[in-house]
């Protein structure tokens, strides 16, 4: 089994939802875990919305810092915005650094559905992605 863990700054939304989505769709394949280099305490509400229009309840998951003995028993690190790629802390060679540049969307402003529609947006691109990862597993090419 890959372990992974998923890390933004503020553990909020895109590493949230990176976990809830790895966690569904790699079920026996991926251990997925989540962590923030500066966490908010919580999850976003329109990270936990748009997350359940997608079929997967992530309102259980909290915003929490890096656990560093966790941390170095991950196989990958994945980083999902630039801040955490750059203040992540060192890892072992053998931990697999990928980072994935997925635009913020708690930065988003304007209407309402807009605003959600940003959210949509970056889970539908973060599950692109590890579908990708999961297939990837399956067919033994990582």
């Amino acid at each position: 089994m890959l372990r992974i863990m998923f890390l933004c700054t503020g553990n909020t939304c895109r590493s949230q939802m990176a976990e809830g989505l790895a966690k569904a769709l790699g079920k026996g394949i991926l251990e997925a875990h989540s962590a923030g280099v500066n966490p908010a305490g919580h999850v976003h509400p329109k990270a936990i919305a748009v997350m359940k229009e997608a079929g997967i309840d992530i309102s259980h998951q909290e915003s929490k810092g890096i656990d560093q003995e966790l941390l170095l028993k991950m196989d990958m690190v994945i980083t999902l915005c630039g801040n955490a790629a750059a203040t992540c802390p060192v890892t072992p060679l053998q931990i697999k650094r990928v980072h994935w540049p997925i635009e913020d969307p708690v930065s988003a402003i304007g209407p309402e559905e807009g605003i959600t529609n940003e959210f949509r947006k970056a889970r539908d691109e973060i599950k692109v992605r590890v579908e990708n990862l999961v297939k990837e597993l399956r067919d033994g090419r990582l």
